[in-house]
């Protein structure tokens, strides 16, 4: 080992993949593609389809309120898990509505992620902007299949 780099280097670094983009109508579906292909290749296939659920909402909210569509994806591998941060420029913080009428044709996105993400959150930055994030982990065992 180096003696410039401290010992706390030593050892694997969790994966992760960072991708700017100008989000598009049909961004989404690339962006699915890759949370795939980077899950299978970390192990976490099983939580693909909460994982893509959740990029798909976050995605679709850059395209309707962000005025230049620009945002950084970012997927972080944990040690259980994955976490996925999409940051934008605007300020406009998202709103889970309380209740969305059956007929309506959006404002689901964020009753959807909640429902998929172990955890869910936004982080504002001073100069403006913010992140919005997820957390998604493996479905805890069932009491009865609990081996021990």
């Amino acid at each position: 080992m180096n003696d410039y780099f401290p010992s706390v280097l030593a050892g694997p670094r969790p994966a992760q993949y960072r991708l700017i983009l100008t989000a598009g109508e049909h961004s989404a579906g690339h962006i699915r593609r890759i949370v795939r292909s980077h899950l299978a290749e970390w192990g976490l296939a099983e939580l693909t389809d909460a994982v893509e659920l959740g990029v798909t909402e976050l995605v679709a909210n850059v395209v309707r309120h962000v005025p230049d569509r620009h945002c950084t994806l970012v997927l972080l591998q944990r040690e259980a898990g994955v976490r996925v941060e999409v940051t934008d420029g605007s300020s406009e913080l998202p709103v889970a509505p309380a209740e969305v009428p059956w007929e309506a044709e959006s404002g689901r996105g964020l009753l959807l992620l909640d429902a998929v993400a172990d955890k869910w959150g936004v982080d504002r930055w001073r100069q403006g902007g913010k992140t919005v994030w997820f957390e998604c982990g493996p479905a805890p065992c069932p009491p009865d299949q609990v081996r021990g």
